[in-house]
């Protein structure tokens, strides 16, 4: 059963990559239209601007899951890679419930208000010709910690299962790119 919820949540992870490695794309084409309009034509908008700049936060916010799953994630390490790998996922797994989870959790509480907030009052960009509904990229936020969790949940279950025995490694998959 543990197994299953696990593969699910990998599954969601890596669909979540796979959108944000898409929205890259789009992200490097806009930049590009953007550079042969302001460098070339000498045509400049505020909001191409402010949309180059929340797609990269976006990116980011959204890969942040498929980054945990294939262990991508920077990490200060001076003992975890000579850890064998039932230490390796006793570290996960008190890092994931001790840490991972509850700071997610007040980042949700906190994004959740502000994005709240935003919405209610309908905010926009404050430059002229800026982006409308700056609400969106907020929520963004809440919804890219959601994911965060949902795959700290399944860590923490590939933790278990080797702990228990019952799988050789916690990240195979981190070397199946």
């Amino acid at each position: 059963m543990l197994d299953k919820i696990q593969r699910i949540i990998t599954k969601t992870s890596v669909l979540t990559g796979i959108f944000a490695s898409w929205f890259t794309s789009a992200l490097v084409v806009i930049m590009c239209v953007d550079v042969f309009m302001r460098y070339f034509l000498k045509i400049s908008h505020v909001w191409v601007i402010e949309l180059e700049a929340h797609m990269f936060a976006l990116v980011f916010l959204i890969g942040a899951a498929y980054t945990l799953n294939k262990d991508a994630h920077v990490r200060v390490d001076l003992f975890y890679a000579k850890f064998s790998e039932v230490k390796k996922a006793w570290v996960n797994l008190v890092g994931v419930f001790l840490f991972l989870i509850p700071w997610c959790l007040v980042v949700i509480r906190a994004a959740s208000r502000y994005a709240h907030n935003s919405y209610k009052i309908r905010e926009t960009s404050p430059d002229p010709g800026g982006l409308p509904a700056l609400w969106i990229v907020k929520y963004m936020v809440v919804v890219a910690f959601i994911l965060l969790i949902l795959e700290a949940v399944g860590l923490g279950i590939r933790s278990l299962l080797v702990i228990l025995g019952k799988r050789s490694t916690v990240f195979p998959e981190a070397t199946d790119d």
